[in-house]
């Protein structure tokens, strides 16, 4: 199982989007200087890509319920930026 999980981070990793995601996503959108849709649709790339890194952490600490809920939105906030 442990080596499942790993397969999947490094999935994730070496994914285009998650390594733009270095600062934030929405540095990422500035860097890239996006605007209009192709900001909003990199954006939203980009939190999906967050949310799977971040359940998938989550899921690697073992965390449930209330905890899992509140690690999770730290952690696509942090990711996201604003």
């Amino acid at each position: 199982m442990k080596y499942l999980a790993l397969a999947a981070m490094a999935a994730l990793l070496t994914s285009g989007a998650y390594a733009q995601m270095g600062a934030t996503c929405a540095a990422g959108a500035t860097e890239k200087k996006l605007a209009g849709a192709a900001k909003s649709s990199f954006l939203k790339k980009c939190e999906g890509d967050a949310k799977s890194a971040c359940d998938a952490s989550a899921t690697e600490k073992k965390l449930s319920g209330a905890a899992r809920t509140s690690f999770t939105k730290k952690c696509v906030q942090d990711k996201v930026g604003s």
